[in-house]
């Protein structure tokens, strides 16, 4: 590279460049302009993932967390109906002897876990609590459950519900105290003229008690008070989040507000203490309880930043009374996502640092011939004609340095030699198609550095030792790597399918086999197979193993659509017009969406989950049939399940011996 940035003598005015300098800049200025691209786009696209991700997951999860908190009202609402039927409450109500049947519903209600069982005459009067033996006589009209019953008298009727201190007072002191907070200043929560809470939210249930003509005598109601009560939360942490713990903290927590108000939480202060009496933010707030929306997005709770959701709690009179909520901690999310970006970005930098090492390496490649060229045209300005220039580089400079020599020789013998100037180009021409041809082996290089990449990614995973945080993003490589073998197998099979070895079958036997072969396996324990075969079928030529292997193929399809529970049905018909022989496997699955019917049988099509199955074996298994000059049909609706029909002639030849 001498001479850079001077001068060259004999030519224009101007600073001399070498042409490896420019090839490397440019090289430089390309790489650098993809990789800030890819860099800026995947940052985004991973940010962007985590948080959908995330937000997806919170909203299952408060999903579940409803079917818990409705699971328990409708537990009480079953204890208290099943109460409101039994003969010694009924007697008791009928005769004025309450002391048996005191007796009896005080063990109902510390058996069942109840805070509140009380029985009330048909006008709401309360005949004895539970809770409080002492107290009676007091209406209980006003509550909204009870005057339902009281009024429509035939259904018992269940609902969360605000109970005033009076009420909880009259049914136990101990429920008044259980309800009563003291507000715990919150940051990011609304203002508040009130200070303390004295009303308590309950779980409540209550049904009629009917004489033997079914005339209404009474009410019972019962009810378990949610107000320092944790275990809803407690199982909703324990079955969505199994008690994980990430740096010192919970990894979820659950929540059940009274209005703005944590009664019910696994959330913890920073002493480790539930944060009972704390409150949840004032944009929360408004957006749950003043618009009744749910809200999932991130939200600050007592001292952290949680992925969250919220959902408004209705009571009977279908206002919106408290907050269901379910929280992931966001810390966890964000060094996730931090590790992840950390690791694209380290890719995509030792990416760029190899390309760049490529393209210094190849830019010296195309330099070293050039300056032998430079250097053998000087000789030639000289006058020197007998110089030649050697390159061996399969590409164009290959051919400029040929044509360079040919140039020299036709310049001496130019005059003397003229047939031999016209021979020597027809063998030029002739070494240009070899060079044509030399040059396209240069895209097979191409492939080494691929096979590089699956190569180290298992050598890497092997060395990062086990508590490494990357090696769950190399196992990923390693694990789409793998299942692009998979995918290749199939292909492979879908491509190479053999010509089918036609012998007579019995198609029933094949059926049974396939039933056999499946049917102690763990998938089809919970799967009744309902087997409604023609005894009379008559046989088909087929090839037997190819055969099964559609069925087996459906078969196993219709198991993990039905997810290992539910009716799959196998029949077996003749069709004496056709002269065909009809299969049909029906499942009682959730049925393929319409959008989808007409891409089933398409290659690498599926429905299943990202690593499960190839989309290979329906379009195996069309092909198969129709090799066997046969048709293969489906028929699905959403929700009512799916029906593949397989139609085979009863004299058949493969479809290429026809051809």
């Amino acid at each position: 590279m001498t001479g850079f940035l001077r001068k060259r003598s004999g030519q224009r005015n101007g600073i001399f460049i070498p042409i490896a300098t420019k090839l490397i800049f440019a090289f430089i200025l390309i790489i650098v302009f993809i990789s800030a691209i890819f860099m800026l786009v995947g940052v985004h696209i991973i940010s962007d993932r985590f948080v959908s991700e995330a937000q997806e997951k919170v909203r299952n999860d408060l999903n579940t967390a409803r079917e818990i908190y409705l699971g328990k009202l409708a537990q009480i609402n079953d204890v208290v109906r099943f109460t409101g039927s039994r003969f010694f409450l009924r007697d008791a109500l009928l005769s004025g002897n309450f002391e048996e049947a005191t007796v009896e519903l005080v063990r109902i209600k510390e058996e069942e876990g109840l805070d509140v069982l009380t029985v009330t005459d048909k006008y709401g009067y309360v005949l004895f609590r539970t809770g409080n033996l002492a107290l009676s006589g007091d209406n209980q009209g006003h509550d909204r459950l009870v005057r339902s019953v009281l009024l429509y008298e035939d259904e018992p009727v269940a609902s969360t519900v605000i109970v005033s201190a009076e009420d909880l007072q009259m049914e136990s002191p101990r429920l008044a105290e259980q309800a009563y907070f003291k507000y715990i200043d919150t940051p990011l929560a609304r203002d508040r003229e009130e200070t303390e809470e004295t009303a308590g939210m309950m779980l409540k249930a209550a049904a009629p008690i009917v004489d033997n003509q079914h005339n209404l005598i009474g009410v019972v109601y019962g009810g378990v008070l949610l107000n320092r009560n944790f275990e809803i939360v407690d199982k909703v942490k324990q079955t969505v989040y199994h008690d994980v713990v990430y740096k010192g903290q919970d990894i979820g927590t659950a929540t059940i507000f009274q209005d703005d108000v944590r009664i019910s939480t696994n959330v913890k202060n920073e002493d480790g203490s539930r944060a009972i009496g704390t409150r949840v933010t004032e944009e929360v707030y408004n957006k749950v309880v003043n618009e009744g929306e749910p809200w999932i997005d991130r939200a600050y709770d007592v001292n952290n930043w949680f992925i969250t959701a919220y959902e408004p709690i209705y009571d009977a009179y279908n206002r919106i009374v408290g907050i269901l909520y379910v929280g992931v901690i966001e810390q966890k999310y964000l060094d996730i996502r931090s590790q992840t970006i950390l690791t694209f970005l380290a890719i995509t930098l030792a990416g760029a640092f190899f390309a760049l090492i490529v393209a210094y390496y190849f830019a010296q490649r195309i330099l070293v011939p050039i300056n032998r060229l430079v250097s053998a045209s000087k000789e030639v300005a000289q006058g020197n004609l007998d110089v030649k220039v050697d390159i061996h580089t399969n590409d164009e400079l290959q051919y400029l340095s040929d044509s360079f020599n040919a140039m020299a020789l036709s310049l001496k013998r130019r005059e003397e030699q003229l047939r031999e100037f016209t021979t020597q180009k027809i063998m030029e021409s002739e070494r240009l198609a070899l060079i044509g041809q030399l040059s396209a082996n240069v895209a097979h290089e191409l492939n080494n550095p691929l096979t590089g990449i699956v190569t180290y990614s298992h050598l890497l995973l092997e060395r990062l030792p086990l508590d490494d945080p990357n090696r769950n993003s190399i196992s990923k490589i390693v694990v789409q790597a793998n299942r692009s073998k998979d995918i290749i197998r199939g292909l492979l099979d879908f491509s190479r399918q053999r010509k089918p070895d036609m012998t007579v079958c019995d198609i029933n036997s094949i059926l049974l086999g396939c039933v056999s072969l499946v049917e102690d396996q763990a998938l089809f324990l919970n799967i009744e197979i309902r087997k409604e075969w023609d005894p009379n079928l008559p046989p088909a030529v087929v090839d037997p193993s190819q055969i099964e292997r559609v069925f087996m193929n459906i078969i196993i399809n219709a198991a993990e659509a039905m997810e290992g529970s539910g009716l799959l049905t196998l029949t077996s018909s003749f069709d004496p017009i056709e002269q065909d022989i009809v299969i049909n496997i029906k499942d009682s699955g959730p049925g393929i969406a319409e959008k989808n019917l007409e891409k089933v049988f398409d290659p690498f099509f599926t429905t299943k989950d990202v690593g499960h199955g190839t989309g290979l074996g329906l379009a195996i298994s069309y092909g198969i049939v129709t090799k066997h000059d046969g048709t293969l049909t489906l028929l699905s609706e959403e929700g009512k399940g799916t029906t593949f029909s397989i139609r085979l002639p009863v004299s058949a030849e493969p479809v290429e011996e026809r051809m």
